[in-house]
């Protein structure tokens, strides 16, 4: 299967479960969106990636105008759905690694929790910037790997088993190669921990019979070795826990360096 077609299929399963988590989400988006990008109100936004669309909806009041891009029809169908009566939020379908718009077509970017689905990272962070008018910002937003390689390996492949559109978790080192490659400058970052309980986290991902058992299995391998994968792998009363951190990232575009001729 191809890795779109994976990405397809495995959001199309879990759409509505997706919107229903992202309904929680949209206020404690919006709070952190306000102190974090620090808005001016005037902004024409970009939401990559949108899925259900929690970014974008976090956004509409705090922007004039929010365009949300997602490969997947189902989970735009309920993007649009929460989008009813908002008349400053569009989404349309496009690829993160080709942004069907013209250079420097937006203020603002947001990236949140897609980069790590993506085959080329690359790809993705360049047209972020290339859509990004000189002098507007970036916001990336992703769950980092370990800097040991050893439990970076470990924590993708748990990804990989539990989501079969996860390509690759990037390492803090690797996000900020990426913005240095593209001329972004750092402007503000902060971590935080996410809790999660193993059974949710499956659950999110659609999850069930044999699939669900092999990633409990390769917990139960890494835990009986002393292993944590870099996520605070951890037996708990009523299964597994681990923990994710979460990379927030606010990026400044300025001028790339011409060649002399």
């Amino acid at each position: 299967m191809r890795h779109e077609d994976a990405v397809q299929a495995r959001f199309a399963a879990t759409a509505a479960r997706l919107g229903e988590l992202g309904d929680r989400r949209i206020q404690g988006l919006r709070e952190r969106l306000r102190r974090f990008a620090e808005l001016s109100g005037s902004e024409r936004a970009l939401d990559a990636g949108t899925g259900t669309g929690p970014v974008a909806l976090a956004l509409a009041p705090l922007v004039r105008e929010v365009v949300g891009v997602d490969l997947v029809p189902e989970m735009l169908a309920e993007a649009r759905r929460r989008a009813q009566g908002l008349p400053n939020v569009a989404f349309v379908e496009g690829d993160c690694l080709a942004l069907p718009f013209e250079a420097a077509a937006f203020d603002l970017a947001v990236s949140s929790r897609t980069i790590h689905h993506l085959r080329r990272p690359e790809l993705a962070i360049a047209e972020l910037a290339r859509v990004t008018r000189l002098g507007g910002r970036i916001v990336v937003v992703d769950q980092i790997a370990s800097v040991d390689p050893l439990e970076a390996l470990a924590h993708n492949r748990i990804e990989r088993l539990r989501d079969p559109s996860h390509v690759r978790v990037l390492s803090d080192a690797d996000f900020r190669g990426l913005f240095e490659a593209n001329w972004l400058v750092l402007r503000r970052f902060e971590l935080e921990r996410e809790e999660r309980d193993l059974g949710e986290f499956l659950d999110l991902a659609g999850r069930q019979g044999e699939a669900r058992q092999a990633v409990v299995a390769e917990v139960e391998r890494l835990l009986a070795r002393g292993e944590h994968a870099g996520i605070e792998l951890r037996r708990a009363p009523a299964g597994y826990g681990l923990t994710l951190r979460v990379a927030w990232y606010v990026l400044d575009g300025r001028d790339r360096p011409t060649t002399a001729t």
